[in-house]
């Protein structure tokens, strides 16, 4: 048996995180189809293994925990598998870049595609809040001696939770989104850098070659996904 079952849509987006921190970790995973998904979700609450609304739900075999939503699910792996800093400050720090990558995915698809976007909308947020986004990322890292080829988000020795979570964010974002590479690049240069270095260890390349083969190009799916990608075509 595998040591983690992860619920999730056959996409990158939130449940890359996931795979990202077992990937790093040396963890096996199964992925259940989407029947599956779509039967515990459906489930009644008091059947679930976590009562839940959404993917991603993660179950940890050896300690016979499930958690879900994904911050929840990040800080979970972090502090189990030693990924989280034990002190307050970066512990603290450690969860609000989980919480602002959260927002990052929130607001870049319109909180779920609640709404599409349209060519004013979108133009105003790729020139303020997304650009603003990818600063607050980098000033935290700069912060922290997070430097063009070396360090680490919270200056630790090792690549850390944060690393992990800063990393999937942008390089998985610009990979499936390419236009947005110059964006990140120019207000992120480091948190860039950081990304490709990250996201190239054996491990997580092996992931992203898995999931490259599973998902093709696609990132967070449907029309929203759709509507950005007409945003950056028109560009």
């Amino acid at each position: 048996m595998a040591d983690y079952t992860l619920y999730y849509w056959p996409l990158p987006f939130r449940g890359q995180f996931i795979r990202a921190v077992l990937a790093h970790a040396g963890k096996t995973w199964d992925e259940p189809g989407i029947e599956a998904i779509t039967d515990v979700m459906g489930a009644k609450v008091t059947g679930q293994p976590v009562p839940f609304m959404a993917p991603p739900l993660l179950v940890d075999h050896g300690a016979d925990t499930a958690v879900a939503q994904m911050p929840a699910a990040l800080a979970y792996l972090g502090t189990t598998l030693g990924l989280m800093p034990q002190d307050p400050e970066p512990a603290s720090l450690t969860h609000k870049i989980i919480a602002d990558a959260n927002d990052v995915l929130d607001e870049v698809t319109r909180f779920g595609g609640r709404l599409m976007w349209s060519r004013e909308e979108w133009d105003s947020f790729a020139e303020d809040r997304l650009p603003r986004w990818a600063q607050i990322f980098e000033a935290t890292g700069r912060a922290h001696g997070l430097k063009a080829d070396s360090g680490h988000m919270l200056g630790t020795e090792k690549p850390g939770l944060a690393d992990l979570v800063t990393a999937t964010l942008w390089f998985t974002m610009t990979a499936k989104l390419p236009e947005l590479r110059p964006l990140v690049e120019a207000n992120a240069p480091h948190v860039h850098s950081l990304g490709e270095r990250i996201m190239s260890t054996d491990a997580l390349a092996a992931m992203r070659d898995d999931t490259d083969t599973r998902f093709g190009h696609a990132w967070c799916g449907g029309q929203i996904e759709a509507s950005i990608r007409e945003m950056l075509n028109a560009e």
